[in-house]
């Protein structure tokens, strides 16, 4: 009986680490597709400079790799986004994730998909984005900016907002909006990628968790949000300590290098 009892016990747990592992791999996967948006986005084009120096600048960083917008008569945009924060030592959080989902009336057809980074350059709209669910373009006392078709000249465009996106749509900087659109934290994927409950600021701002896959992703951010130094850094850099460096199938290999760990990470 007792052979019985022990096998059946490690076929649960086989089991319910199956069911873990595919789950943490669906939010994995989200995390590297937002960081080969961020290297597409603010990679070595020559168009990328002012939107490289506004993240030199920004408090956290707000990444959507495919928002989709649908719509006949009624139109609708939803899509998965990751967040992730500069601490004072100019290292990055791992990503707390959120949902975004918007809907509009009006006389429009046709299917748009589109990548999207929205720097948060204050305290003040880091706080609004983490507080509960936050709207685009309806936060009273907070300044938008939405940088159109060519980015050049973003420093200037985007002086006072609070939050300023960027968005490409079909491989083409475009006039993207997101004003109306919702975002709200997704606690299940939380759940998911640091095994326990934990809240968005509890991600980002105390950085009471962290997991190694979002390695790439952060130190995508230190490199890209690094003062110029007329260099290129092209060539592939060392695999964080402790970290995976490896994008899931199908996405592509992620740019690593090395970085201080997340303080008061959990591994």
């Amino acid at each position: 009986m007792r052979p019985l009892m022990l096998f059946s016990a490690l076929l649960l747990g086989m089991l319910g680490f199956s069911g873990g592992a595919r789950a943490q791999a669906e939010e994995q996967a989200l995390v590297d597709r937002a960081t080969l948006t961020l290297q597409e986005m603010m990679g070595p084009a020559d168009n990328t400079g002012d939107a490289r120096a506004l993240l030199r600048n920004a408090k956290a960083v707000l990444i959507c790799p495919r928002i989709f917008r649908a719509g006949f008569i009624v139109g609708g945009e939803f899509g998965d986004c990751v967040l992730s924060a500069r601490d004072g030592g100019g290292s990055w959080s791992s990503p707390a994730f959120y949902n975004l989902v918007g809907g509009s009336i009006g006389f429009q057809a046709g299917l748009q998909d589109a990548q999207v980074v929205s720097l948060i350059m204050t305290q003040k709209g880091l706080n609004a984005v983490l507080d509960s669910q936050f709207k685009f373009g309806a936060e009273a006392g907070l300044a938008f900016a939405t940088l159109g078709r060519s980015i050049q000249g973003a420093t200037t465009a985007a002086v006072g907002a609070d939050i300023v996106t960027i968005g490409r749509s079909r491989g083409l900087f475009a006039g993207v909006t997101l004003d109306g659109a919702l975002l709200s934290a997704d606690s299940a994927k939380m759940r998911a990628y640091f095994g326990r409950e934990v809240a968005a600021r509890q991600v980002v701002v105390a950085m009471e968790v962290h997991n190694p896959g979002s390695d790439p992703l952060r130190a995508a951010l230190i490199r890209l949000g690094a003062p110029a130094s007329g260099g290129s850094s092209a060539a592939p850099a060392p695999a964080p300590s402790g970290g995976t460096s490896a994008g899931s199938a199908g996405t592509g290999r992620v740019q690593t290098e090395s970085l201080p760990p997340a303080s008061g990470g959990r591994r």
